[in-house]
């Protein structure tokens, strides 16, 4: 049966399968799919740009869930690449106005739209005090677009609901893709050809039993770590602007330090965890949840538990939390209806949010 948003009146007003974040996050597999395609001479160009470069470091600049993939680009350029990658705070030019120095670092900005204020005025200021821009951008004709180095495509096509899914996921996908050209990871590329039919097995798998701890919730913790961080901070995020409901993403290597305090019986926790060397840390936090009472989730590989929701495994853990947050953007669209909301128009929000 489809989730359903009942109003006043007692009639049905939307159905959890009609939303357009449940249809574009639906197509994310074919947006990968063609977006592989497409960017393959594009991501070489870069490449090869990028090896004459050889950037002393990686600057990030992004907001809301772009910003999250820039903390899963993190992960990845750090770890394939070996190169210092750090999040831009866009106040230190666009508020305090201090120069940096920034020769011979590559400035990545990452946009859906290519047009925030905030986020032009930093790429301007990043080439002025000497970095290299890099844009990837899903409106190819957009003033961040124009501004750029190097321009890699998202090829997300347009996004209506004001809850980003297809592009977050075309940004995660466009990073690996940059990743394992450019560290010449061949099984890592390998992997990434195989994403948009694993995407649609993720889409596939039913993570409704979570529901009922999180339809009446006020606060709730989302806890990964490493390839996954960013994952779980675009989930809390997800769960404040389409469901109205409180979330906070923790690393579990965090969590203990204090938050662990607030978590009595009762209080939800969602997890999502790779099959990598993290994996270990969180299935002890698993004891930890349970023992305090808490109504746990956990998306990963292992026995199976009431407690434990499906994921597809058996993949590059580097790529796995690309299919675990597909899975997600469908449990908390239909926790979104269930909870009396549209996640197509969170309150008070706007597609291109304007910051400076």
């Amino acid at each position: 049966m489809s989730a359903s948003n009942v109003n006043a009146n007692g009639n049905t007003a939307l159905q959890a399968e009609d939303t357009l974040m449940f249809k574009e996050a639906a197509s994310a597999a074919d947006v990968v799919r063609g977006q592989l395609a497409n960017n393959q001479a594009v991501i070489e160009a870069a490449v090869e740009k990028l090896n004459q470069l050889q950037p002393r470091a990686i600057v990030t600049c992004a907001r809301g869930s772009s910003d999250h993939a820039a903390t899963y680009g993190k992960y990845v350029f750090e770890s394939q690449l070996g190169i210092l990658t750090s999040s831009a705070s866009p106040s230190i030019s666009s508020v305090y106005g201090s120069k940096q120095k920034l020769e011979g670092v590559l400035y990545l900005a990452i946009s859906q739209s290519g047009a925030s204020p905030d986020l032009l005025h930093n790429v301007d200021q990043a080439r002025a005090n000497g970095a290299t821009i890099m844009a990837m951008v899903n409106v190819a004709d957009s003033p961040l677009a124009q501004k750029a180095d190097i321009l890699i495509p998202l090829h997300a096509g347009p996004e209506l609901s004001v809850a980003a899914t297809k592009t977050y996921i075309a940004t995660l996908s466009a990073i690996m893709h940059l990743a394992s050209v450019w560290s010449g990871n061949q099984a890592l590329q390998d992997h990434l050809l195989e994403l948009p039919t694993q995407l649609e097995k993720a889409w596939a798998l039913d993570w409704t039993p979570a529901l009922p701890s999180l339809q009446d919730a006020n606060n709730l913790f989302v806890i990964s770590r490493g390839f996954g961080y960013g994952i779980a901070q675009e989930a809390a995020l997800k769960f404040k602007e389409t469901c109205g409901l409180h979330a906070e993403s923790f690393s579990s290597a965090e969590v203990k330090h204090g938050p662990m305090a607030i978590v009595k019986e009762g209080f939800p926790v969602l997890m999502m965890s790779q099959e990598d060397e993290t994996q270990s840390g969180m299935h002890d936090l698993v004891e930890d949840f349970l023992s305090r009472g808490s109504k746990l989730h956990i998306a990963a590989k292992g026995e199976a538990a009431p407690w434990r929701l499906p994921v597809v495994g058996d993949y590059h853990p580097a790529i796995e939390p690309i299919l675990l947050v597909q899975s997600f953007y469908k449990l908390v669209n239909k926790l979104s209806v269930l909870r009396g909301y549209n996640p197509d128009q969170p309150p008070h929000l706007n597609k291109v949010t304007e910051t400076m």
